[in-house]
């Protein structure tokens, strides 16, 4: 049985009040599909009575299949934030891909998928009618998670070994505050930029440095939210920044607004 994966949803903007209109649960893959599979994730709102609610999140290097009710399609990975109105009340079951993760199964470079969407059907030849019926109509959250579980491991392709070296990599961008450029990744990792580059585009959908970034501006964002940020250059300092200027470029090309602005929204 998966188990429920805790910790704040990262990439989530504005993440006190999202918080108080939807519900996230992240659930474990198992062992079948761990290879492939970041996590399983069933969202849920209610906000009838209410105006509908505008969520924003900077996307996570990951590509999902998202089963929702007459709109189920595969999510690519977006280059900024994306934007989901959200009203009346529902749910949505979705499996979050590993980076590099949903390579073995579409046969072609993820960047195809980049700011884009594709249906069931072009991916997996089925459509997806049935198969979100059957998901969605489960009695509880744990039944819809094993049945979309039950769904890919009859799909499973065989394990590419760039798999796990992307995730890998992608794994110390988030993690190493000394990457910062490009250029830090390859030193530590002793990779050619270039044959970096090519890797991410097949296998990611973005770039290195883009997924370096945002990395660095979700750590940014949730901090501000929790109220832990008194001064920009201490916090660009702690996220690896050596110009506290760049960070705020950084974060005003993604979000849409500097820092201090998104603060006081």
């Amino acid at each position: 049985m998966n188990g429920a994966v805790n910790g704040l949803p990262k990439g989530v903007l504005h993440l006190a009040e999202n918080d108080q209109k939807i519900s996230l649960i992240r659930y474990a893959p198992s062992v079948e599909t761990q290879y492939f599979v970041q996590h399983y994730w069933i969202v849920r709102w209610d906000i009838r009575g209410q105006e509908p609610y505008r969520q924003t999140v900077i996307a996570h290097p990951n590509v999902n299949l998202v089963v929702e009710e007459n709109c189920t399609r595969i999510y690519g990975v977006g280059r900024s934030t994306s934007v989901r109105i959200v009203q009346d009340h529902g749910w949505v079951v979705g499996i979050k891909f590993k980076p590099g993760g949903f390579y073995p199964f579409l046969g072609a470079p993820v960047s195809r998928l980049t700011d884009s969407t594709a249906t069931i059907e072009e991916v997996f030849g089925i459509e997806s009618g049935p198969i979100e019926s059957f998901i969605l109509s489960a009695p509880d959250d744990q039944s819809m998670v094993s049945r979309i579980e039950a769904f890919l491991t009859e799909r499973l392709p065989e394990k590419d070994p760039n798999v796990s070296l992307v995730h890998e990599l992608v794994m110390t961008f988030r993690d190493d505050r000394r990457v910062i450029r490009v250029e830090d990744a390859v030193r530590l990792t002793g990779m050619n930029k270039r044959t970096m580059q090519r890797l991410f585009d097949r296998y990611v959908g973005v770039s290195p440095k883009s997924v370096i970034k945002r990395y660095r501006l979700h750590e940014a964002a949730m901090r501000i939210d929790l109220g832990e940020v008194a001064d920009w250059l201490d916090l660009s300092t702690e996220l690896g920044y050596y110009d506290h200027s760049h960070f705020i470029r950084d974060f005003k090309s993604v979000v849409g607004m500097s820092p201090e602005e998104y603060r006081q929204k």
